[in-house]
Formats: structure tokens, sequence, C-alpha cells
């Protein structure tokens, strides 16, 4: 007798957990930079501050961790004698103690600083305040505990707000000896003109779609690879992007979207209402924050590719939709819908608006845009 066969469908392999900056041994398509850094450091003349820049995810973070690992082991080394190698590179094996103690959170000479978690929102907070950059000039007021360098990463520097940044700004006018400051950013122009100018800047820059496909498919083997190529597209140069939108499910959530913005003007009521009652129920803040990055992310496209710049297509047809819509009304009308839905997404964070109803007047003032009529933000129940 044939033994019975079981016909439950195997559950797909778990995602592999995300690699945060300070675990990251790897740092992708970044040359230039690494070289920057180590170049100053081998020239001794290191500046006291840095000001790291680029889009969301590119790697920012990573390479100040990477460096941090660098001047600690460099310092562990002083006076081993006079013939040791120069260093040819910034990386380091994750099996070295300093490795693992940054990775841990345990170098006593490293301070990081980045926004804090509110428990009761559940999520980070929106700014950087004072008493965190305040912190900043007590650790760098002691020695350091190692003999070497004291290193500080402000992950997130253009959240401070303007008395963290004040506060931030009598450090850099007095930075004292053997330590190094790295501010990561994504918007720069955010931060005080008098901030960066006292900081010695290194752009990071998006890396191209084909780079990233291939990392996201060396990094999560279990995407298909026709996801991994789309969710390249979709991150606009960044592994780390990439990498966060796989795990959100993003290219779901992006599919979804795109069949509504597909039928504009016309606007399909059960679907709108099933999307925006998913992302408004508690407990679905990330979903509606990636859905706050997601559609006005791709209004922009739009706008770029119909001014003659390049196809950002994700999925098949979409280029085409773009230019349909587009056509609709003048590019300057839709650089207006532009910013009222980002106005609109930031003003739902900041003021705890009812998600739904911030969904809903967006996709309504896409619509109104369309009809090639003024463009209100409207309320509907």
């Amino acid at each position: 007798m044939a033994e019975d066969q079981d016909d439950e469908t195997e559950a797909p392999p778990p995602a592999p957990a995300a690699v945060t900056p300070r675990e990251n041994p790897e740092l992708i398509g970044h040359e230039a930079a690494e070289a920057a850094l180590l170049a100053s450091y081998r020239a001794g003349r290191l500046p006291h501050a840095w000001l790291i820049t680029g889009p969301r995810g590119v790697g920012k973070a990573t390479l100040a961790f990477r460096f941090a690992r660098f001047l600690f082991a460099e310092a562990a080394q002083d006076g081993q004698g006079l013939f040791a190698a120069p260093p040819t590179g910034l990386g380091m094996t994750p099996d070295r103690p300093i490795f693992r103690r940054v990775a841990s959170g345990g170098h006593p000479d490293l301070l990081v600083v980045e926004r804090a978690y509110d428990p009761r929102r559940r999520r980070l907070r929106s700014e950087i305040v004072v008493a965190d950059t305040r912190a900043i000039a007590a650790f760098l007021r002691l020695t350091a505990a190692e003999g070497g360098w004291r290193v500080v990463i402000l992950d997130g520097a253009d959240a401070m707000n303007r008395n963290a940044a004040n506060a931030l700004l009598k450090i850099l006018e007095e930075p004292p000896q053997r330590s190094v400051l790295m501010l990561v950013s994504e918007n720069p122009g955010r931060l005080l003109p008098t901030i960066r100018s006292r900081c010695r800047r290194l752009a990071l820059k998006p890396l191209p779609p084909a780079q990233v496909e291939a990392a996201l498919t060396r990094l999560r083997p279990d995407l298909g690879g026709e996801d991994a190529r789309r969710l390249a597209a979709l991150a606009a140069g960044s592994i780390g992007r990439a990498l966060e939108l796989a795990s959100a499910q993003g290219l779901a959530l992006y599919r979804e979207l795109y069949g509504l913005l597909e039928r504009l003007p016309e606007l399909e009521g059960e679907a709108l209402h099933g999307l925006a009652d998913r992302v408004a129920r508690s407990g679905a803040e990330d979903a509606f924050a990636l859905l706050a990055e997601l559609m006005p992310g791709w209004l922009a496209r739009m706008v770029v590719l119909a001014a003659g710049g390049a196809e950002a297509a994700v999925l098949p047809g979409e280029a085409q939709a773009m230019r349909r819509l587009a056509a609709r009304r003048g590019l300057d009308q839709w650089v207006e819908v532009w910013e009222k839905l980002g106005d609109l997404f930031d003003a739902a964070d900041g003021l705890n608006l009812d998600r739904k109803q911030v969904v809903l007047n967006a996709f309504f003032a896409l619509e109104a845009a369309a009809r090639a009529g003024p463009a209100p933000l409207r309320n509907e129940a």
C-alpha cells in the first residue's frame, strides 16, 4: 500500500535577518570614498569632522562604522615597530575582536547618536534632541579608554532640531584632540551652513541597478530573479533600500499602488478603500510609511520621465502609463501635486492624522489632477 502523501504546501524559508551597519563587514561600490578616508589618515591630516551624504541605504553608516573600526585597529597597533606595513584598506573580518566589540556596542571609545525609539508611537522619534548632542560633548571630554581615537557617529544628522544643532556646532568649533565626528546625512541641506562648513564632505553616489541587483541576488537568494531586478529598479541605487523593500513586501505594495495609478483618472473605489484600510490599521505603521514613500516617488519618476529623463519603469507598461498620465497636465502642475502629496504625508506623521483619510486624500488629489481640473485635497468619508 502506498504511503499517504502530505499535501500541505511547504512554507517558504524565512527571509535572512537584516544586517545593521555596525554589523556589516561589506561596503559595495564606494571605493573612492574609502580611498579618501584612508588617504587623509595616512597623510596625518585627518579632519576632525566628516559629513557623509547620499541616498538612504546606500552605505553611509556602514562606511562610518568601517572607518571607526579601522581607527581603533590602527591605534591598537601603535608601538609595534617601525616596519609595520602601512594600511591598504579599511576592511576588517568579522572575527576580529574590535569588529565584534563595535558590532555589539561594547567599544568604550565609540559613541553612536541617532533618533531614539518612541515606545508610545512604536517608531523612532522624528528628531534628535539637544540632550543627545550634549552627550557628545561629555563623551569627547573623556580621555580615550584605549589610548587612541574617540569616535562619534551621528546617524541621521539632518534630524537634529535647532537646539541640538547649536549644541553640536559648539563642539565643532573647538574639537578635542584625537577625536573624529562622522555625521551621516540623507539631506545635508537641512543642516546649518555653519555645521556643513566645518566638516569635510564625502558624498556617496547611487549604485548602478545591475550592481544593486547582483548584491540583492547574493544577499537574498530566496528572491526570484525578476523580483530582484524590479526591487533593484525601485531602490534607486541603494542596496540597503532594496533589502528593506524585500523584507517589507514592498514589491507587493508597489504592485497594488500601481494598479490604482495606471487607471487614473478613474479610481476603483473598492481597491482604493481596501488599500487605505490595510495601511491604516493598528500595527501597519511601517506599511503606511512605505506607501508614503512609494506614492510621491512614483509621481516624481513620472515627472522626470516626461521631462526627458531616464526611464525608471519597475513593472511592464509602467513607462507608458506614466507618459499617458503626465500628458494630462503641465509638468509644473504635476510638481505642485507632488509637493502636496509630500506635505500631506508629512502632516500625517507630524500631526497624527487619520491615516486612511490621508491615503484617500492623496489619491483624490491625483484623480483631480488627472482630470485636468484643479487638484484640491478633499475630504470624503
